[in-house]
């Protein structure tokens, strides 16, 4: 993704297709869903936060226990570490660039 550290972090999960969007009408209730995105950046976080849960270690780890403790299911909670995982990254680039400039 070049457009990493350029843009806010919620701009960089609505481009990776990790924000939910509401599509409602009228009095519906139903949960946001994550449409579109960049189909190779979804397959590779989804598989690196797959091995980060089923390892169990380290705080991405933590973070996807604490959700399935919560009674969230499984996807969610991979959904939640995948966007976890990208938005850390990209502030760790943000930072690593403006140094790196200076």
């Amino acid at each position: 993704m070049p457009e990493l550290r350029r843009l806010s972090s919620r701009q960089v999960a609505a481009l990776a297709g990790l924000a939910p969007f509401d599509r409602q009408s009228g009095n519906t209730s139903r949960p946001g869903r994550c449409p579109d995105g960049r189909p190779s950046v979804r397959r590779s976080l989804y598989l690196a936060a797959l091995t980060i849960a089923r390892s169990g270690k380290g705080d991405f780890a933590a973070t996807t226990r604490r959700l399935r403790g919560a009674g969230k299911p499984f996807k969610l909670a991979i959904v939640a570490t995948m966007r976890k995982l990208l938005i850390t990254l990209n502030a760790m680039v943000k930072n690593n660039t403006k140094y790196r400039n200076a």
